[in-house]
């Protein structure tokens, strides 16, 4: 009996990374991205012309989670990753004034930057250990890793970035877990501290079985995941005018969300 190989994408250092194919197609990463948008789109919508439809927000928890892992994708699919550093760079700084408008009202708001300076972060971390990998020994590989967590956490915090240090490690968990065995369970493990241990927040609380428990709305970002897991390494349908059409959804549509909240 053979073995189904796997596919296989070459990054701009040659490296080969390996992407499991799904036995019924899966789903592609525009797919994935666009799911995220429409789920990004559902929580803005509640933080700005919707607040009382707190299901928005609950749906939207899923987005942040697919967001990062396919950053995570992107770094190692890329033929050129100082571009795509270069891209995100300027697309942060695009996003800014709208991200602010959207949160505040206000133009400037120092105490809170948007979420591509998470990436970016993230992303930068990510670089620093990709490069120690099978060139130093595993226990100095071991050690950077656990040196970038503490930065990126502690830098999320510093920098004051969207989701914060619990943002950064999200990215760092996909990055961790990437091709690894029990890949899954790894991810499940890791979103489930982030969410329902760093972060927490708002939930519900709910009788079961005569005891009341109490449901984090956070948690629910463990619902992307299934959407993840059926991610099969492709790409999809690409042009330079979807691909502007991506990077230009996050700040048009909160420019847009903010400027129709202020008409209310």
């Amino acid at each position: 009996m053979k073995c189904r190989p796997a596919a296989y994408r070459y990054n701009s250092k040659g490296g080969r990374a390996v992407t499991k194919q799904k036995p019924f197609g899966g789903i592609n990463a525009l797919t994935l991205k666009c799911i995220a948008m429409a789920l990004m789109l559902c929580d803005h919508l509640w933080a700005t012309v919707v607040p009382g439809s707190h299901w928005l927000t609950a749906v939207g928890r899923l987005a942040y989670p697919i967001f990062a892992f396919q950053m995570v994708e992107s770094y190692f699919m890329t033929t050129d990753r100082k571009r795509l550093f270069k891209r995100l760079a300027v697309f942060a700084l695009i996003s800014e004034i709208p991200f602010n408008l959207m949160v505040s009202g206000s133009v400037i708001m120092p105490l809170h930057q948007n979420v591509v300076f998470t990436f970016l972060l993230a992303l930068a971390l990510v670089h620093r250990m990709e490069l120690a990998r099978g060139k130093a020994p595993l226990w100095r590989y071991l050690l950077r890793c656990a040196a970038c967590a503490v930065l990126g956490f502690a830098g999320g915090y510093l920098f004051m970035v969207d989701y914060y240090g619990a943002g950064v490690l999200t990215v760092l968990a996909f990055y961790w877990t990437r091709g690894k065995k029990y890949s899954h369970l790894l991810q499940l493990a890791w979103l489930w501290n982030i969410n329902t241990q760093l972060l927490g927040g708002f939930g519900w609380p709910v009788e079961l079985f005569g005891t009341e428990i109490f449901i984090s709305q956070q948690a629910l970002a463990l619902l992307a995941l299934p959407l993840i897991w059926l991610y099969n390494g492709k790409r999809g349908a690409h042009s330079r005018a979807i691909q502007r059409a991506y990077y230009a959804f996050y700040p048009v549509h909160m420019l847009v969300l903010a400027l129709w909240a202020m008409l209310l």
